[in-house]
């Protein structure tokens, strides 16, 4: 009987807004105060829309306004939280400065295990972390604009992985390892069922999931994994299934990663990507000298005020040049404790 009622109802609803005129209200520019009726949706207005829905030609979608504190990152999102920045959101918290809004909701869904939650963020780690950004440091009465949906674990895997496809910002590593945690969680282990679903083809699959096995020495030989891309991975991966050049690979990599670890403790720039693979490469060749192409840059190191204590300049035959800032505003100890230090990083098997 309800149901008859509602239908009934409904149908007289659109009878009587059937032949109202529909218009839109223009939006006022910032600042402007608006005329006297602007701003409030006619009657006929309203019931026309109302109409347009209950037609099936509109399908209205209610979004909600948030404290993005009480919103958590899902333990499956497919983004490095912590390596957000305001750098690598400027274009975004610029956007959000200009609108004074976010444009586009982020898909999240609701918890009751955490009270200190009542949302996890499926898609729009960025727009959580800027929303985040502007009302923590710049105190501006911004709020995080959400999209809340039911969705297993596997359908938010999709339609994550289907926001972020074509991004840019989502690094190829990032990428590889979501698929390889998602092909055994939700497919079998199989990866051609995991293609089909996601629309993709086995090979393209295939390239990440590889990448994914990368072993740890050699990601983090890269210094960042934002600069790790799918086709470095393919280079390397013929030397590491070689079982002459993986030991000199794995070494190389090693001595590599402490390098660049150094140089992004002292806030230095990091071994570009290709330079990394060229000189991982001419490792696996056994050769000891670094490709003129591939040098590895100094390492500037300081005390913990801050002042640069002396440069280290890696030379070949395991040598290495230091030179010292004697002008530096820092004590005998000061550059006694940093030489230590170096020393071990230098020469970690002695």
């Amino acid at each position: 009987m309800a149901a008859s009622t509602t239908g009934k109802n409904r149908s007289i609803l659109a009878g009587l807004v059937a032949d109202a005129p529909v218009t839109e209200t223009p939006r006022p520019a910032p600042g402007a105060r608006p005329l006297a009726g602007e701003g409030v949706p006619r009657v006929g207005e309203r019931l026309s829309a109302l109409a347009r829905v209950t037609s099936g030609d509109y399908a209205e979608k209610t979004f909600r306004l948030v404290d993005p504190a009480r919103c958590r990152m899902w333990s499956r999102h497919n983004r490095a939280y912590a390596l957000l920045s305001a750098e690598s959101c400027a274009d975004l918290l610029d956007s959000l400065r200009a609108q004074g809004e976010q444009e586009f909701p982020a898909v999240v869904r609701r918890v009751t295990d955490d009270p200190d939650h009542d949302w996890e963020v499926i898609c729009g780690a960025r727009r959580h972390w800027s929303v985040s950004y502007l009302r923590r440091v710049e105190h501006r009465p911004i709020k995080f604009l959400i999209d809340e949906r039911e969705l297993t674990d596997e359908q938010a895997f999709r339609i994550s992985d289907l926001e972020n496809r074509a991004r840019q910002d989502i690094s190829d590593y990032e990428r590889a390892v979501d698929y390889r945690d998602a092909v055994q969680a939700f497919y079998g282990g199989v990866a051609q069922r995991m293609a089909e679903r996601l629309e993709v083809s086995k090979t393209w699959l295939s390239r990440f999931l590889d990448m994914a096995k990368l072993p740890a020495e050699v990601v983090e030989a890269f210094g960042d994994v934002r600069s790790l891309r799918e086709n470095h991975a393919r280079e390397l991966k013929p030397l590491l299934t070689d079982p002459s050049a993986r030991p000199r690979v794995m070494s190389a990599a090693k001595d590599l990663a402490a390098r660049q670890a150094a140089r992004r403790e002292a806030q230095e720039p990091l071994v570009e990507a290709p330079r990394v693979v060229a000189f991982l490469k001419a490792a696996a060749k056994g050769e000891g000298a670094r490709p003129a192409s591939a040098p590895l840059p100094a390492t500037t190191v300081r005390n913990a005020a801050g002042a640069t204590l002396f440069t280290v300049k890696p030379k070949a035959d395991g040598r290495a040049m230091l030179e010292l800032a004697l002008d530096a505003d820092a004590s005998n100890g000061d550059f006694l404790a940093a030489f230590e230090r170096e020393l071990k990083r230098l020469r970690p098997k002695r």
